[in-house]
């Protein structure tokens, strides 16, 4: 073995070594890649589909940072299985119930899951999660992950391609529909942590809006300014059921600096680089 191997630039990577490191398989099909995402984890993406970004993983860190004392997780909308697979690295000792529609996001998932050693954790499902039954009534979750489609159909310029469609605009469920399904199925005590952009005002104020008809109560939130000196465009949200906080925590929710992703220079914001560390990924 290198004297190399597990390093980049001086970090050394943290974590075991999943089972698809030593076998090779599944193996990539053609127009596929398979991609670093959290230590030795790594993710089947399409080539020319949807690819995971910053929200994702930020919705990963920012939910299980939060609510660290974690068995059972429920991810909304779960895509190609980003979100899900960041959060399982970070949590060992948790189980993974995911829904996501697309049948080709479900079988990337599924590689990933079985690349990563994950298959005994993970409960992969295919349908949209408002549909009845897909969930059941009894299941709950002590953390709940999602990181919704932004736009409402025919507000922006959509894509050919199913997959980026699907990823940014409302075609099945709006954030107040996350939240409704999260709220339905938390543990007692249970948090709902997902991503949603601030700006314009009406976006945040959609946030709100679909915690308060859910009867979820915004706990805290971090806005995200994508390079320094820019206004925040996005928005990291964590929130409970009304019910289980006392009155004095219920709508008013602790709003943490912002989190800067790149310096004026375009660099990697030292908070960032940490935080990169922090769900094993260089830094």
């Amino acid at each position: 073995m290198s004297t190399l191997e597990g390093f980049f630039k001086g970090w050394a990577k943290p974590g075991s070594v999943p089972p698809g490191a030593v076998s090779g398989r599944p193996a990539v099909e053609p127009g596929e890649t398979l991609d670093a995402i959290s230590g030795h984890f790594r993710l089947f993406q399409l080539a020319d589909g949807h690819r995971f970004s910053t929200d994702d993983v930020l919705t990963a860190w920012y939910g299980t940072s939060w609510c660290p004392t974690v068995r059972r997780v429920l991810e909304l909308g779960g895509g190609i299985g980003t979100v899900g697979m960041i959060a399982a690295w970070r949590l060992p000792g948790a189980r993974f119930v995911t829904v996501e529609a697309q049948p080709e996001s479900v079988r990337l998932a599924r590689k990933s899951a079985a690349w990563n050693g994950l298959e005994e954790r993970f409960d992969i499902r295919t349908g949209d999660f408002r549909e009845a039954g897909l969930l059941g009534a009894e299941e709950t979750f002590d953390l709940v992950l999602g990181s919704p489609p932004y736009f409402p159909p025919g507000s922006g310029v959509e894509s050919e391609h199913p997959q980026k469609l699907a990823c940014r605009f409302e075609l099945r469920g709006t954030v107040v529909d996350y939240c409704r399904t999260a709220a339905q199925h938390l543990a007692a005590g249970g948090v709902f942590a997902c991503v949603f952009p601030v700006a314009p005002a009406e976006q945040e104020a959609r946030v709100r809006e679909g915690a308060r008809a859910a009867g979820l109560t915004l706990v805290r939130w971090r806005p995200v300014v994508l390079r320094e000196g820019d206004r925040p465009l996005l928005g990291l949200f964590l929130m409970q059921r009304a019910g289980d906080l006392p009155e004095c925590l219920r709508d008013k929710p602790w709003v943490e600096p912002a989190l800067i992703i790149r310096t004026r220079t375009g660099a990697v914001h030292p908070e960032y680089a940490a935080v990169k560390l922090a769900f094993g990924f260089p830094p």
